[in-house]
């Protein structure tokens, strides 16, 4: 496949991934209404949209190469790789 079209794709499918993710929240927060009688099944599939929408929404950083983790976070800037550790007093 050429590059546009896999970056295209993995675009595609992180935003299919965020649409599952909110679709499965709206869900599971109507869910919790007592007035609609909504099945148990119910919040049990929200639940599991959640999880298939965050498994499409890395899918598609992949494909899109949008993976890369830059070292600005707070874990890893700290705590990540032994060779990039800041040394702290106290610790």
């Amino acid at each position: 496949m050429s590059r546009k079209y896999v970056f295209v794709t993995g675009n595609i499918l992180m935003a299919l991934g965020l649409l599952v993710m909110i679709l499965g929240i709206v869900c599971s927060v109507i869910n919790q209404l007592p007035a609609l009688n909504l099945p148990g099944l119910l919040s049990q599939g929200a639940i599991f949209a959640i999880f298939v929408g965050a498994m499409l929404w890395l899918a598609g950083a992949r494909l899109g190469g949008r993976e890369k983790v830059a070292d600005r976070y707070f874990w890893l800037r700290h705590y990540g790789d032994k060779r990039c550790r800041r040394h702290h007093p106290g610790h």
